[in-house]
């Protein structure tokens, strides 16, 4: 019984092998017949140049489009360096050269008033805001006038009285926000003791402000501070004597009201 089953089996899968060899057999015919084409001419050798050239026109198209991605990229890249040196060329304007001419002078000024304090019997406490005063504003100073030369503009004076400048031929002086009249310059000049520190402190409040509001000034004008080095003196600049004011008005507010003051 069983053997009858073996023969059956192998009875029903004999035409699935026998179909099988017949495709392997006509699948190598076919190739031995493409070959023997092949070589004998059969196959129209204009049929392989046909191939060849379709071929060689994807490659071309290839190295052309990343030809003109190169080209591109390199005619780009000049333009970018051209406008980036125009940039850093222009970058500075008018407002920002009144802006370091008026702070020079400012600044100036803020030099005296500090000077006085040691001859003037001014207190520890104002000694050394004083000498912290004279350490930045120094070297501000120096740094904006160098700012100025660089750039081939007039350098002015270091002028405690005010900025110079000229109208119809004439130069009149002129004082930048905050900065302190002929009058309360005397005023302090006179004072000594304690009465020197309380109007140094009132005075130099009024004066940070106004150097304050001079950056503001500057920052609210149109394409002006774009200039790295006067963006960062500014900037310096408003921190600085905004955190100076908060202390001197603590100092102040000790004198008047006593030290236990909360």
């Amino acid at each position: 019984m069983e053997r009858g089953s073996a023969l059956v089996s192998r009875e029903v899968n004999r035409p699935m092998i026998v179909r099988e060899k017949s495709n392997a057999h006509r699948s190598a015919a076919k190739r031995e017949l493409f070959w023997w084409r092949l070589d004998s001419g059969v196959i129209s050798s204009s049929v392989m140049r046909i191939a060849f050239r379709t071929a060689s026109v994807m490659l071309l198209g290839l190295f052309a489009a990343c030809a003109s991605a190169s080209r591109a990229q390199s005619v780009a890249t000049p333009a970018r360096a051209s406008d980036t040196s125009a940039s850093s060329q222009h970058s500075y304007t008018a407002a920002d050269i009144q802006f370091m001419n008026g702070m020079i002078s400012h600044h100036a000024q803020a030099l005296i008033m500090t000077g006085w304090a040691a001859s003037h019997g001014a207190s520890p406490a104002v000694l050394t805001l004083t000498a912290r005063i004279t350490n930045a504003q120094q070297d501000e100073i120096a740094g904006m006038q160098k700012w100025l030369r660089d750039r081939h503009q007039p350098v002015p004076e270091a002028n405690p009285h005010g900025m110079v400048m000229k109208m119809d031929g004439m130069e009149h002086t002129m004082l930048m926000p905050g900065m302190l009249t002929e009058l309360q310059l005397k005023q302090l000049d006179e004072a000594r003791g304690k009465e020197f520190d309380r109007l140094f402190l009132t005075f130099m409040i009024q004066h940070h402000r106004g150097a304050v509001t001079m950056v503001k000034d500057l920052f609210d004008t149109y394409g002006a501070a774009q200039d790295i080095t006067v963006f960062k003196l500014a900037s310096d600049i408003s921190a600085d004597q905004t955190t100076e004011i908060e202390r001197m008005q603590k100092m102040l507010a000790s004198m008047i009201f006593g030290p236990n003051l909360p």
